[in-house]
């Protein structure tokens, strides 16, 4: 800051007549033109110190307007759109007013954007949260208008899994319910059996829904017909209960003293008779049902096509390697060994018995079914 210039005075300044003149000055450095011991001849005036004559107390002096650096205008606090109630109650105060506090300069200094606009009114709380709420009202609007077809997708899906499981359940609901019940039960695959015999066994199972027939039941009401060796349970809605039942395929009677008693390949008596049954063979068996001589020639008589086991009379083993048939009428045996290779033994005797027939034979051996041997 550089140093004011004195005006010129206007006038002797009040009571300088009274004081004293001011000493000369005095050292190296003199008034221009003075000699250097004050006796030479008096300098001429220069002009322009008289514009500076008289002492500077005397000089009159005013404040000077020191020019003011503009303020930088605020910097306003950015507020998230999710609180547009903090940004329009920031943006209405504004900030604090800012004053510069300079020795130099004086007093404060007020800058003109720092004050309120005239006429400019407070925004209300209520006006705040009213655009709050348009402005989430809008939000809403719009983000449901860019999810209305993932919301149509989502709603035929849920559409279509609750009508399937409204199927399923009314299906499950109405397999157990009476209308599927259970009124007729019918016998199917019966030859040797009486088929009203075995309905009137299972008789418990009418009344009951189909999904729920007993089956435990249905196995202990079939034991009690031996000629059963297998059955199988089927559901044909709305009211039909089939048993479809496979025999058993009897091999011959047994000589007991109770009689003769008919069994199957695997030794289970079917029936017991005072007198043989017809078409079936007399078993000579070593070691009764539960050897092995039996299982050997209950498996060669169930390989034997039916014109050839409708003239045997008897099958008699000792050993599972030794099985013997004989042929009713003639009395010719069939030696057949073991029961491997039934199936080729069976081809070779039935070419023998073509070229030979049993009336003029007494021996046909083909426990090797490659070379037959015909006595």
């Amino acid at each position: 800051m550089r140093r004011p210039t004195p005006l010129p005075p206007s006038g002797p300044p009040p009571g300088a007549d009274d004081e004293a003149p001011a000493p000369a000055r005095s050292g190296k450095r003199g008034w221009r033109g003075a000699a250097p011991d004050g006796n030479g001849p008096e300098p001429a005036a220069d002009p322009r110190e008289e514009q500076v004559s008289g002492p500077l107390e005397s000089a009159i002096t005013e404040p000077i307007d020191l020019p003011v650096r503009p303020t930088p205008a605020p910097i306003w606090p950015i507020v998230p759109d999710s609180d547009p109630a903090a940004r329009v109650t920031d943006a209405a105060s504004g900030p604090s007013e800012v004053s510069r506090d300079d020795s130099s300069a004086g007093e404060p200094v007020t800058t003109p954007a720092d004050q309120p606009a005239e006429g400019a009114e407070a925004v209300g709380m209520r006006e705040v949260w009213r655009a709050a709420r348009a402005r989430r009202r809008a939000l809403k609007s719009e983000v449901r208008r860019f999810t209305a077809r993932a919301r149509r997708r989502r709603a035929v899906w849920l559409g279509s899994l609750a009508a399937v499981v409204l199927v399923a359940l009314g299906s499950v609901g109405a397999a157990y319910s009476p209308l599927f019940a259970v009124e007729t039960i019918t016998v199917a695959g019966a030859q040797q059996l009486d088929a009203a015999a075995v309905s009137d066994a299972l008789s418990s199972q009418l009344g009951a829904p189909l999904p729920l027939v007993d089956e435990s039941a249905i196995k202990a009401a079939l034991v009690g017909f031996p000629l059963v060796e297998s059955y199988t349970v089927e559901a044909q809605p709305p009211h039909d209960l089939v048993v479809r039942v496979v025999e058993r395929t009897p091999i011959g009677v047994i000589s007991s003293p109770a009689g003769y008693t008919l069994v199957d390949a695997a030794g289970v008596a079917l029936s017991t008779t005072q007198t043989p049954a017809p078409g079936r063979p007399v078993l000579q068996v070593t070691g009764g049902t539960a050897s092995e001589a039996f299982g050997a020639v209950g498996h060669v008589l169930r390989s034997l096509p039916a014109e050839i086991m409708s003239q045997v009379t008897e099958a008699s083993a000792t050993t599972p390697n030794d099985v013997t048939l004989t042929l009713g009428g003639t009395g010719t045996q069939i030696v057949w060994g073991n029961a491997d290779e039934s199936s080729n033994k069976t081809i070779a005797l039935a070419a023998a018995m073509q070229v030979r027939p049993p009336d003029t034979v007494s021996r046909y051996d083909v426990s090797s079914p490659s070379a037959v041997v015909i006595q």
